[in-house]
């Protein structure tokens, strides 16, 4: 529990200050706020403990080699438990580790954290034992890293995938507007006269699809006239299709909001709404409002959003392509449920200016990276304050962004239609972990 406390106090410290500098907690109740979070989250890496040392106690040390299925269990848990919060999972360290990182194509990020975990045991296991046995699991440990890590060089070498399927150029419009301006009337020309003007500069530089971030409009889509107007007549001025973020208001007893992505066409018509799915706790709806009655200011502050149904493919000439706003491409099931339902591209929208200058940005990005290499597609990614970028199907960031700047990207992706391993099996390996542990754990009480 301590350790896992540690991790996430570690990586999600962030979260404190988003509630105190825009969700009005004092900054004692936001610190306590995060630590209830990490407090929770901490329970999993807690519970993959206790199995451990109950399956060690039951049948010796070799138990050891069960903890890369206690701890891809409980982590998996973690990302669905309560809508699920599956940030910073164990295997995504590896993300930048590109020869090893392609383990996710096959068994996905999970395949990853049970990795980390068997070299971890490995190590511990060599700790405690001598002679013959230590240099057994060391060896074994090895060569199988070893040649999980040639492989993995060897594919991001051969790298045929940035060879395969039609090229695109997509334009990437990172807006830098501060989190205070977003919603001010006085600031509201300014924001959408620099979008508009920066969309015209990407197209002239050769962008053949133009993305806008989460709630990059300064008004509501399909609530203000004039800015609908001004946005379809953009489109139908550049002709390439744009992918924006907005709010969407459907009316209604009562009435709902979405937090959407919209796809204007180069004809102007709307193409397609994307609805988000995986709303974020505490930033879009509370969870367990009746019993953490102390963030009462933060619940004033905002109406919560209504969660989307289903993916949305959205058509970019003859190709599809899909999309996920913000946190929920953390979620490495939806992004799966898109490849298989045909996209070609992936692609998401964010807005990060929330957290500042904290490392929340970078874990975000390297977050959406994962993705890339589990399905082997190409990730455009575009964000208000940054980082936006082009993550290759291999890991390897074509281009991005700093934070905190106004830039506009054009690079080169590609639509493709092969499949990865993981695309095909999902989380097998997750289940099996389950599966593993659970049975172990049975097989353990039952012994004298």
């Amino acid at each position: 529990m301590v350790a896992g406390m540690t991790y996430f106090v570690g990586t999600i410290y962030w979260t404190s200050s988003v509630l105190s500098t825009f969700g009005g907690l004092p900054a004692p109740l936001a610190v306590f706020a995060m630590l209830l979070l990490a407090a929770y989250l901490a329970i999993f890496p807690a519970a993959a403990s206790v199995a451990i040392s109950r399956l060690v106690a039951g049948t010796g040390r070799s138990a050891f080699f069960l903890a890369p299925a206690a701890w891809v269990a409980t982590e998996y848990a973690r990302g669905i438990m309560f809508g699920g919060f599956p940030w910073v999972p164990l295997g995504n360290s590896q993300v930048t580790v590109l020869p090893v990182a392609q383990v996710a194509s096959v068994f996905g990020v999970y395949g990853l954290s049970a990795l980390v975990a068997l070299v971890n045991a490995s190590i511990a296991f060599a700790l405690i034992s001598a002679g013959r046995s230590r240099v057994k699991a060391l060896g074994a440990t090895a060569v199988l890293l070893i040649g999980i890590a040639a492989w993995g060089s060897w594919r991001v070498a051969e790298g045929s995938l940035t060879r395969q399927g039609t090229p695109i150029r997509i334009g990437l419009i990172q807006g830098n507007v501060a989190q205070q301006d977003k919603w001010n009337p006085r600031e509201a020309r300014r924001i959408f006269t620099s979008y508009i003007a920066m969309t015209r500069d990407a197209v002239r530089r050769g962008a053949q699809y133009v993305i806008w971030p989460e709630s990059s409009t300064p008004f509501t889509f399909g609530q203000d006239p004039a800015g609908d107007d001004a946005l379809r007549d953009l489109a139908r001025e550049v002709r390439v299709p744009i992918l924006f973020g907005s709010e969407e208001i459907v009316d209604g007893e009562p009435a709902r909001a979405y937090n959407a992505a919209f796809l204007l066409g180069p004809d102007g018509r709307t193409a397609a709404v994307y609805r988000k799915i995986h709303l974020v706790p505490f930033g879009e709806f509370v969870p367990f409002q009746q019993w953490i009655s102390f963030i009462a200011p933060l619940v004033k502050r905002f109406v919560p959003f209504s969660a989307g149904q289903s993916v949305v493919m959205l058509p970019v000439g003859s190709h599809r392509t899909s999309t996920a706003v913000c946190y929920e491409v953390v979620f490495p099931a939806l992004m799966r449920e898109a490849v298989n339902n045909g996209s070609e591209l992936l692609t998401t929208i964010t807005n990060d200016g929330w957290y500042g200058q904290s490392s929340a940005p970078y874990q975000h990005f390297e977050l959406a990276s994962m993705r890339a290499i589990e399905h082997g597609r190409y990730l455009a990614r575009a964000a208000n304050t940054g980082i936006s970028g082009v993550v290759d199907p291999y890991g390897r960031v074509v281009a991005a962004s700093g934070i905190f700047e106004q830039v506009g990207l054009v690079e080169e992706a590609r639509f493709l239609t092969g499949r990865t391993i993981y695309s095909t099996i999902g989380d097998v390996m997750a289940y099996a972990a389950i599966a593993l542990t659970v049975i172990a754990l049975i097989l353990v009480r039952g012994r004298p």
